[in-house]
């Protein structure tokens, strides 16, 4: 009901500050689940307003084309650009080009490099990536203690794109609980990245296991990677229930995992709620208005007991 309350109350306040504006969206891909959702939550979201057009583009994991969207976002005459950025740590020239043409820009969902020293015309809306690995990672370490593995536990960590700002806060987060006196019990066997792709985690779940080293857990930055390595394992005819596995996302396809007994944890991004807030923050800025520089929604932890509050 929270959330339904929430993506109402976005919507009637972006109805009210929509004036005929023009938004240029450019996105790192369009073939990721979750991004998905978020860009088809904003298309959704400026379709039910009226005198808004939204323009989205596919990046295609490419920081070039990227820049050369934004650049011709600009030169087109747009009102305010969104950008869901290939590589965190190659946002200040998208910065400085929006900067230097006096239109707003709006980061969503992957946090910029320089996000601390945005002009007064742009933004960044997101969840704050320190609680999503420490939600999974925490639950999984109680989830292991509870099954008497408290005398030591091992587990094989699975990382996203290195060059994104929520892998690498995501795999800190795995860390720093891991240190916790209440979670060193447990021991990473091996930690890779699978570049948040389902292929490529299963095919480095599955080189893994031809290793033959014992685990207990598989902790995954997002629930795609998650899925890659539950699909190896399912092959290789290991009993889900011997294992705990955690992802990030709490994606449709993650939720029936979960329903069917083999993802044990994930975490809720509201990539509707990210969408809406990003488009919401472009149309104020356009508008002249002020709006918070940082805008986080929270993550929400989901486990088989409250399964049924997300898949609805």
């Amino acid at each position: 009901m929270k959330k339904t309350l929430l993506a109402a109350g976005l919507s009637t306040l972006m109805a009210t500050t929509a004036s005929g504006e023009t938004i240029g969206v450019s996105m790192a891909l369009f073939d990721d689940n979750f991004l998905t959702v978020l860009r088809n939550g904003m298309i959704e979201m400026a379709e039910g307003m009226d005198n808004v057009d939204i323009q989205v583009e596919d990046a295609q994991n490419d920081v070039a084309k990227q820049l050369d969207q934004i650049n011709n976002f600009i030169a087109s005459g747009v009102d305010a650009v969104i950008v869901n950025p290939v590589d965190t740590s190659a946002t200040q020239a998208m910065t400085a080009a929006a900067e230097a043409a006096g239109v707003p820009l709006v980061y969503v969902n992957r946090q910029p490099i320089n996000v601390d020293s945005l002009p007064d015309n742009q933004a960044f809306v997101a969840s704050n990536e320190i609680e999503s690995g420490t939600l999974e990672t925490f639950e999984i370490c109680k989830n292991l203690r509870a099954a008497g593995k408290g005398g030591g536990a091992r587990a094989y960590v699975m990382m996203g794109e290195l060059s994104n700002q929520a892998a690498v806060q995501r795999s800190k987060d795995i860390e720093d609980v891991l240190s916790m006196d209440m979670c060193n019990f447990i021991q990473v066997v091996d930690q890779q990245t699978a570049n948040w792709s389902r292929d490529e985690a299963q095919d480095l779940m599955t080189n893994w296991l031809s290793s033959g080293e014992p685990f207990d857990a598989l902790i995954a930055n997002n629930d795609e990677m998650a899925i890659g390595a539950i699909q190896a394992m399912k092959a290789a005819g290991i009993d889900m229930a011997s294992v705990e596995v955690g992802g990030v996302d709490a994606t449709a396809d993650a939720l029936a995992a979960m329903a069917a007994g083999d993802l044990d944890v994930t975490v809720f991004q509201n990539a509707a709620g990210q969408g809406a807030g990003a488009l919401d923050a472009a149309l104020k800025l356009a508008a002249g208005e002020d709006v918070d520089q940082k805008v986080y929604i929270p993550f929400e932890l989901v486990t088989p007991a409250n399964l049924s509050e997300y898949t609805k």
